[in-house]
C-alpha cells in the first residue's frame, strides 16, 4: 500500500480479559482471514500453545489487514496486545509502532489498573485513542439494569475515560483527544456476540440504542448482528478517527527523534517520504528456527526491500536485509518491499536489540523504549541434564532478545541461571517455553525476591590499595541526586559512558554540579562514576579498568550481593605506578571495587524492596477481613472505595509478602470472591528492624558468610 492516507497503524489495548482478542477476531473475519462463524471463539492472534491453554494474550501479535471502505482499499496494521500486568512490556514496545489505539473497557469492571497503565503508555507515545465499550450485554442481562440505567452507566464510564485521557494526553492534545458518542469515536457492543453500535452505525442502519437494548434483552443475536455489525462499526471508527501515518508522524517524529528535524532525514520522516532514505525503529525481535532473528520495525521513511543495506545504532558498518515480510498473526508473508508508514518484518540483521534504529544513512537513534515496570521476582533454573546447559543458555538469550523485561544471569561454570521477571505468571510462562518450545527439561527453585542496595549517608577519602601496594585510589561515595536518578530511571541514558556532551546540561538541570556532570565516566544501575581528579598521571591509561571495577562493585553490593542503586562514586585522587606491568586488570579492578564497597558500608547501606500496588475488588462483607490480611502482610492501605455491594481496596504490598501463600489466604478470607490485580509500584526502603534478618537469609542462600563484613575487610 503506497497511498499513505489509506494506512492505519493501530493497537488494541485493555485490562486483562476485557475482550481485545475477541474483538480482533471480528476484524479478521471482515478481512476474510477467518470465517464469521468462528470469530470470537477462534482467538486467532492467540496462536501460541501457552496462550491457547491459558486463554489469554501473552505477547503482542502483528497482523496486516486489507479492507474496502467507501469504495477505496485501506490497510490496517493491527497489533493485539496483552492485558496482564506481567506482560506490559509488550504493550510498551507496541506503542512505538502505532499511531492510534482502540481502548477496550468492560463496563461492569470499569477502569481497572491496567486500563490506566495502557492509556498512559499510549499517550506517552502520542498514539491517539478511541473507545470500544465491550460486554455491554452484561449490564442488561447480568446486572439487570434498565436501558436508562445502562445508558447512564455508559455515559459515566465515557466521562471517566476522558478524565484519564486528559490527565495523560500530550499538552497539545489535552481536550482534543477526548472520545465521544456524538462524533463516533466511541463504539458500544459485545465482541463475543458480534454486535456494536456507534453514531455512524445508527445513521446507516436506522437503529437506536433503545432498539439495541431491546434486542439484547430478547437475546436476538442474529438481528443484532444485522443492524449493528461489529466489524463495520469498529472499522468505521478506526478509519474516521485514528490518524494516518502522514498526520501522526508530523507530531510524533519531533518527539521520538532528537536529530535535526529540518535536515533531509527529519523532513523525509515527517513527510513519510517513501522515496527517501530508509529509517525505521525495531520494536520487536522474534526468533525463527529457520531464518534466525526477525526484526519487526515501524518504517518512518524510505522503502525497505530485499538487499537493502542498513546501519544499526551502536554498531559499526552496514548489514544487508535478506528478506522482507509482513506478519499475519502466526504466519510471516514475504513481500518485495515495504514503504514508509507500514510495519515490516526484516530478516538478515544480526546482533539486534529492541529499540535499535535501522537506517540507510546512520542517523541519530530514536528515543529509547522505556519499560516502567522492573523485574521483581527471580527463580534459579538449571537443565536437568548438564549436556543441555549450552542449549539452555542459548534459549534464555533468545527469550531475552524478544522480551526486554526478562533478565537472565547465566553462570556458565555452575550451570545454574537466575531468571527475573515481572511476576510469578511471567516466570511460569518462561519455564513453559523452555520446556515445551525449546524442549529442555529443567528444574527451578521457589521464587526469590529481587532487592537493591543503596546508601543513606556518605563516606569521604576512602583509600583503595592494589594487591601489590603500588597503586592507590582515593574515592568519595555519596547518594546520587534524586533528580539524576529520576532521569536515569526514565531510560534517557543506556548503561556505559554517555556519548557526547548532551548529558552535561541534563545532569545539571537534574541537580548535579557542573564539574561533576562533566566528569561522568560510567552509568550503571542508576549509579554513576565520576572522575573528579586534576592532573593525575596515567589515569587515562587505567580508566577502562577502573570503570570495570566500578561496574563489578555496583553489580553486586557489599551487604547482600544485590544490585546497587542510586550511588555516586567520585574518584578524588590517585597514585598510579608508572610501569604498565604493575597496573594490569588484577591490580586495578579490585583497587576500585573494594573501596566502593567499604565506602558504601561506611556510608550506611540500606536494602530496597520491590513493592506492588494491589487493587482488590470484593463484596463489602469481606472488607474488614481483607484489610486485616493486607495489613498483616505489611500492606499499606492507600484507598477504599465502596459502590453498591462491592468494595475496592487499593494497597501497596511488598513483593516478598505476596509470593508466599498470599493467593490462598485471600481466597480463604473471601470464600473465593476476591478479584485482585497487581501492578509495579517501584522500590522502597525496607524497615530497619527487618533488614538484618533478610540480609542474613540472602547471604546464606548465596553461600556467603551470614554476617556482613565490616568496612575494614575491604580496605586491607
Amino acid at each position: 500500500m503506497t497511498d499513505i492516507d489509506r494506512i492505519r497503524n493501530v493497537a488494541i489495548v485493555a485490562h486483562v480479559h476485557h475482550g481485545k482478542t475477541t474483538l480482533t477476531d471480528s476484524l479478521l473475519a471482515k478481512a476474510g482471514i477467518i470465517s464469521k462463524q468462528v470469530a470470537g471463539e477462534a482467538l486467532y492472534t492467540n496462536y501460541e500453545a501457552i496462550e491457547k491453554d491459558r486463554k489469554m494474550t501473552i505477547k503482542s501479535a502483528n497482523i496486516s489487514l486489507a479492507f474496502p471502505y467507501d469504495g477505496k482499499d485501506f490497510i490496517i496494521n493491527l497489533i493485539d496486545t496483552p492485558g496482564h500486568v506481567d506482560f506490559g512490556g509488550h504493550v510498551t514496545r507496541s506503542m512505538r509502532a502505532v499511531d492510534g489505539v482502540i481502548l477496550v473497557v468492560d463496563p461492569v469492571e470499569g477502569i481497572m489498573p491496567q486500563t490506566e497503565t495502557v492509556v498512559r503508555q499510549a499517550l506517552k507515545e502520542k498514539a491517539k485513542p478511541v473507545l470500544f465499550i465491550n460486554k455491554v450485554d452484561r449490564l442488561l442481562l447480568e446486572l439487570r439494569l434498565t436501558p436508562e440505567q445502562t445508558f447512564e452507566r455508559l455515559l459515566e464510564l465515557i466521562a471517566n475515560v476522558n478524565k484519564l485521557i486528559d490527565s495523560y494526553a500530550p499538552e497539545e492534545f489535552v481536550g482534543k483527544w477526548k472520545v465521544s458518542v456524538d462524533d463516533g469515536s466511541v463504539c458500544i457492543g459485545s465482541a463475543a456476540r458480534k454486535w456494536a453500535i456507534s453514531k455512524r452505525i445508527m445513521e446507516r442502519h436506522k437503529t437506536t440504542f433503545k432498539d439495541i437494548f431491546a434486542l439484547t434483552a430478547a437475546n436476538d443475536e442474529k438481528k443484532l448482528q444485522e443492524v449493528a455489525p461489529i466489524d463495520e462499526a469498529t472499522l468505521t471508527m478506526i478509519i474516521e478517527h485514528l490518524p494516518n501515518p502522514r498526520q501522526a508522524q508530523a507530531y510524533r517524529i519531533p518527539y521520538l527523534w532528537h536529530g535535526d528535524i529540518n535536515s533531509d532525514e527529519g523532513k523525509s520522516m515527517i513527510n513519510v517520504d517513501a522515496k527517501a532514505n530508509t529509517n525505521l525503529i525495531i520494536f520487536g525481535v522474534a526468533s525463527d528456527p529457520h531464518s534466525g532473528d526477525v526484526a519487526v520495525g515501524r518504517v518512518f521513511s524510505g522503502t525497505v526491500k530485499k538487499g537493502s543495506t542498513l546501519y544499526l545504532s551502536g554498531q559499526d558498518g552496514t548489514q544487508r536485509v535478506s528478506q522482507v515480510g509482513i506478519y499475519m498473526g502466526p504466519e510471516r508473508v514475504l513481500v518485495d518491499e515495504i514503504p514508509a508508514g507500514n510495519i515490516a518484518a526484516l530478516i538478515g540483521l544480526k546482533n539486534l536489540a529492541i529499540g535499535d534504529t535501522a537506517s540507510e544513512s546512520n542517523i541519530d537513534p530514536f528515543e529509547q523504549i522505556v519499560h516502567y515496570s522492573k523485574p521483581v521476582v527471580t527463580k534459579a533454573v538449571e537443565a536437568k541434564d548438564p549436556r543441555d546447559t549450552m542449549k539452555l543458555i542459548q534459549a534464555l538469550r533468545d527469550l531475552m532478545k524478544g522480551d526486554q523485561t526478562i533478565v537472565a544471569e547465566i553462570n556458565q561454570e555452575t550451570g545454574e541461571h537466575l531468571i527475573s521477571g515481572m511476576g510469578e505468571l511471567h516466570l511460569e510462562v518462561i519455564e513453559t517455553k523452555l520446556r515445551d518450545e525449546f524442549k529442555i527439561p529443567i528444574q527451578t527453585s521457589e521464587p526469590i525476591v529481587v532487592y537493591k542496595e543503596t546508601i543513606d549517608g556518605e563516606a569521604k577519602d576512602v583509600e583503595g590499595k592494589s594487591p601489590n601496594k603500588h597503586t592507590r585510589f582515593y574515592i568519595d561515595v555519596k547518594p546520587l541526586e534524586p533528580g539524576v536518578i529520576e532521569l536515569l530511571e526514565g531510560g534517557a541514558y543506556k548503561d556505559g559512558k554517555p556519548k557526547g556532551k548532551a548529558h552535561v546540561e541534563e545532569f545539571i538541570k537534574a541537580g548535579m554540579s557542573r564539574e561533576e556532570a562533566k566528569g561522568v565516566e560510567c552509568i550503571m544501575n542508576s549509579s554513576v562514576l565520576i572522575d573528579a581528579t586534576h592532573g593525575v598521571q596515567y589515569l587515562n591509561e587505567v580508566m577502562e579498568l577502573m570503570v570495570e571495577g566500578f561496574m563489578e562493585a555496583i553489580r553486586d553490593g557489599p551487604m547482600a550481593k544485590e544490585k546497587c542503586y542510586g550511588v555516586k562514586v567520585l574518584i578524588k585522587d590517585a597514585t598510579i605506578h608508572e610501569d604498565p606491568v604493575h597496573r594490569g586488570p588484577a591490580q586495578i579492578i579490585p583497587t576500585m571495587r573494594r573501596p566502593i564497597w567499604a565506602g558504601m558500608l561506611m556510608a550506611g547501606v540500606t536494602l530496597l524492596e520491590p513493592k506492588q500496588k494491589f487493587t482488590v475488588s470484593i463484596p463489602q462483607e469481606y472488607m474488614s477481613d481483607v484489610i486485616s490480611l493486607l495489613q498483616g502482610r505489611r500492606g499499606q492501605i492507600l484507598n477504599i472505595e465502596q459502590e453498591r455491594e462491592q468494595a475496592t481496596i487499593i494497597a501497596k504490598m511488598p513483593v516478598s509478602e505476596v509470593i508466599k501463600g498470599f493467593s490462598n489466604e485471600m481466597r480463604s478470607a473471601t470464600k473465593g470472591k476476591a478479584i485482585w490485580y497487581p501492578e509495579y509500584a517501584g522500590f522502597e526502603k525496607m524497615p530497619k528492624e527487618l533488614q538484618a534478618k533478610v540480609v542474613r537469609e540472602i547471604r546464606t542462600r548465596k553461600g556467603l558468610p551470614p554476617d556482613v563484613p565490616p568496612p575494614s575487610f575491604y580496605m586491607d
